[in-house]
């Protein structure tokens, strides 16, 4: 059975979502936030935990590095908006970032 792709949320819907998504906000019809690290070695390492957890979900970010900046987008194409693979994986990169 092929993998079903979620509705959007609703704009209402994640109007609610949105307060406990700590720092993420809706920004051009993706999820959108910036996470800010120590140094490069963080950022990156940053990136290589949320690699695996995206892998392991099957929905990836679009994500720009730069020194000690990630800015991460997320969004589900096949959708047309931001469903809860999008919440979900902010929820948990949000965990990876707080990890030392």
């Amino acid at each position: 059975m092929a993998n079903e792709v979620p509705s959007p949320w609703k704009s209402d819907e994640l109007d609610a979502i949105l307060p406990g998504l700590d720092g993420w906000a809706a920004v051009d019809g993706k999820l959108h936030k910036e996470f800010v690290f120590d140094d490069f070695a963080r950022a990156f390492g940053f990136m290589a935990s949320a690699a695996v957890v995206a892998e392991r979900c099957g929905h990836h970010p679009e994500w720009f590095n730069v020194y000690n900046k990630v800015r991460v987008d997320l969004v589900t194409h096949d959708a047309g908006g931001i469903t809860c693979l999008d919440t979900d994986l902010a929820r948990e990169l949000n965990q990876l970032a707080v990890r030392p």
